[in-house]
């Protein structure tokens, strides 16, 4: 049983220094969608915070819970249990609020990549990151605006050069995709107007991008969460075994009258 509980308190550790890294990286990344969600929603800023928290206290509980298992010390392995299932509903609590606002969460996301588009200029320095994380999810995906290329008629820049240029991380010519950032001109105009039609751009909407590419990791991602709330359950249980014997342990060890 011993030897059970310090191969999860090692797991617990790698775990708790992943959960730590995962929300560093969501801080950090600045090319990925991640950053558009995270430069533009306060909300998913705030979950990486917590993510640090919460791999920060996992690798704590791994080190109380193998002190605790070491020399016996029940109220340690009392804590760890605790410890334990707090994360453990915590985390059902976030699975459940995910699921039943997840359309509220695509709407609010959908508003975030609107705005961006209308808003795009490539002289902002202050939205530089932003604008040029949002042009690499275009540029990945092949796939321009959140439902198609015509969003990016509402941006005010196209708008008023009468849409004669247009992205150039939307762009299906694979020359104009070096730079990936900013807007390339178009070519033969008779009237010098043009529409989103006229774009040589992706006709797919990165929407549908998105939502595809977490349906082909959807089955990791469950894996994974499934992983570690198994091992969660795991660790809550041997710790409650192991409480009992040593409170078994102290029973016998007191002298018969």
């Amino acid at each position: 049983l011993h030897k059970t509980m310090y191969v999860l308190f090692l797991l617990f550790q790698i775990l708790g220094a992943v959960i730590l890294g995962f929300g560093i990286w969501i801080l950090a990344d600045k090319t990925s969608f991640i950053a558009v969600l995270q430069m533009s929603s306060p909300s998913l800023k705030t979950g990486a915070y917590i993510l640090i928290g919460v791999g920060a206290l996992t690798m704590l509980m791994g080190f109380l819970g193998c002190v605790g298992a070491v020399n016996e010390i029940r109220c340690l392995l009392g804590l760890y249990f605790t410890c334990l299932m707090i994360i453990l509903l915590a985390q059902i609590a976030a699975a459940l609020v995910i699921y039943f606002q997840k359309e509220t969460l695509k709407d609010e996301l959908s508003k975030i990549v609107v705005e961006l588009i209308e808003n795009y200029d490539p002289a902002d320095e202050d939205k530089r990151n932003l604008q040029d994380a949002w042009d690499y999810v275009q540029t990945q995906i092949g796939c321009c605006g959140w439902t198609g290329a015509k969003e990016w008629e509402n941006n005010e820049i196209l708008r008023n050069k009468s849409n004669v240029e247009y992205p150039c991380s939307c762009s299906n010519r694979s020359k104009e995709l070096v730079e990936g950032r900013g807007f390339c001109s178009l070519e033969d105009l008779v009237n010098g107007t043009a529409t989103y039609a006229d774009w040589p751009v992706h006709e797919q909407g990165c929407m549908d991008g998105v939502e595809q590419w977490l349906k082909d990791n959807l089955g990791i991602i469950l894996g994974v969460c499934t992983g570690v709330a198994v091992i969660e359950l795991l660790g809550m249980i041997l710790s409650i075994s192991l409480c009992k014997n040593i409170h078994s342990e102290d029973y016998t060890k007191v002298p018969k009258s």
